[in-house]
């Protein structure tokens, strides 16, 4: 398969800068795949579409605020991505190293040192052999570096949602760009799918005889990384830490057993189960890596139906919607949502695919 197989067009203005103003508040796009047919509801209509007896399983990872701003001494800006957190003996509670993405308004250089919020100081120590930049973080003695990072870290926005870094928002979106069931700290990005549920629609869901369970799939660059090889079966995913408990493994076991479906939210969740399924449909529990990239062509054991957002051409997580669904019936999906103006990506509306 070649990557312009995986393309589409898609209008800026169409591509969602804020979420809407009450959680939950976006469209749902359903589509059926046996039918080859779509319809246009509200997310609020989720429920009608979940049975008695049915699973959901949703991402529990929480976003840290991974994303600084800061400037180097000669007063140009850095904007740093905290990517993951490196251990060393001499490292102390106000000292850290880290692994980041760094983007500077001038080149970057081995050595350049950089200040933030707070008293913050960092200096780039040269690049690991994948190509992130090495960035030693010191802070005040008084405090735990990591919770100063915490409260000065903005949530780590994708790059086509412009915000200009001056704090004005910074609240807003470290509560919005996560989900209200996010507990478990370790995402550079936030698990998107899940940011339509609110608590009361939640409780509506479980009212009515589904079952929500709870994996924890660590979102890193795996999910965001640009796929650049032509033929995309020679994309390699950058493997992300996933976490499936037994309870979940037996609680999704017994609702294949009994009849019912398993509705993942979200390509995270849907990678984690398809990497815990064996051949014969039974799901495991394990903690660990996943690298698994799902491309058209893919035997799904794991998931019955999906909840998810409208994701970037040429992405990873178009080519796995596309899997699942079949890709000339998801673009001609995408292209009707673009007719319909629907908001795209991660701040976006929702689809469901049955």
């Amino acid at each position: 398969m070649k990557l312009n197989d995986f393309d589409y067009r898609l209008p800026p203005g169409l591509i969602a800068q804020r979420p809407p103003a009450r959680r939950g508040d976006s469209r749902l796009m359903v589509l059926n795949r046996e039918k080859a047919s779509w319809e246009h509801r509200c997310f609020s209509h989720l429920p009608e579409y979940l049975g008695t007896g049915d699973a959901l399983v949703v991402n529990d990872t929480k976003v840290i605020p991974a994303r600084l701003i800061g400037k180097k001494e000669s007063g140009g800006k850095v904007e740093v991505l905290l990517v993951r957190k490196k251990w060393g003996p001499a490292e102390t509670p106000n000292a850290r190293e880290w692994e980041c993405l760094a983007q500077s308004s001038g080149r970057l250089r081995e050595k350049t040192r950089v200040c933030f919020e707070e008293a913050v100081a960092g200096e780039f120590m040269g690049r690991t052999p994948e190509g992130l930049w090495r960035l030693f973080l010191t802070g005040s003695r008084d405090e735990d570096l990591d919770l100063t990072l915490n409260r000065i870290g903005f949530a780590p926005l994708p790059p086509y949602i412009h915000r200009n870094g001056d704090g004005g928002t910074r609240e807003e979106d470290r509560n919005r760009y996560q989900t209200v069931y996010a507990r478990k700290e370790g995402a550079i990005a936030a698990p998107t799918a899940g940011l339509h549920f609110t608590d009361e629609g939640l409780k509506r869901i479980r009212a009515q005889g589904v079952s929500i369970v709870y994996l924890t799939l660590h979102v890193g660059m795996g999910t965001f990384l640009p796929v650049k090889n032509e033929e995309v079966e020679k994309h390699r995913l950058e493997p992300e830490i996933f976490d499936l408990q037994p309870e979940t493994a037996e609680a999704l076991n017994t609702t294949r057993k009994a009849g019912g479906k398993v509705f993942a939210v979200g390509t995270t969740v849907t990678r984690a189960l398809e990497s815990s399924v064996d051949k014969s449909g039974e799901i495991h529990a394990g903690h660990g890596l996943t690298g698994l990239f799902i491309l058209p062509g893919h035997r799904f054991r794991a998931v019955d139906g999906l909840v998810t957002n409208f994701h970037l051409p040429r992405s990873t997580l178009l080519m796995l919607v596309s899997a699942f669904a079949g890709r000339e019936f998801i673009l001609s999906a995408y292209e009707a949502a673009v007719k319909k103006k629907y908001r795209f990506y991660s701040y976006g509306d929702a689809m469901l695919i049955l």
